[in-house]
């Protein structure tokens, strides 16, 4: 990432996971909006768009996203909440709250 000028002066709007409420890395579209997040807790699980907010948000590989395990199926399944820009995600990155993910 190019650094610029004055950017470390610009505080970022970065929303923060709450109780119950997880970060992770998209690993891999599937497609019928469910996708396969790297959590930061070290488990992989199957994460669905809900229908609210399904037209709202693009995703693509390698997106930080903010998502809510079930409470049925919690380790393997979630649905997504909230897709992060590149400079929340260097944001979160830098302020040690993706410390679970490895290879960023």
């Amino acid at each position: 990432m190019a650094e610029i000028e004055g950017a470390e002066d610009v505080a970022a709007r970065v929303r923060l996971p709450r109780m119950g409420q997880i970060l992770g890395e998209v690993e891999q579209l599937l497609g019928e909006r469910r996708m396969s997040v790297k959590c930061t807790d070290g488990k992989t699980r199957l994460c669905r768009i809900p229908g609210k907010i399904r037209r709202r948000i693009w995703i693509k590989e390698g997106n930080i996203v903010l998502a809510e395990p079930w409470e049925v199926q919690g380790d393997e399944k979630g649905d997504v909440l909230w897709c992060y820009t590149s400079h929340q995600g260097r944001w979160l990155y830098d302020h040690g709250y993706l410390k679970g993910i490895e290879g960023l």
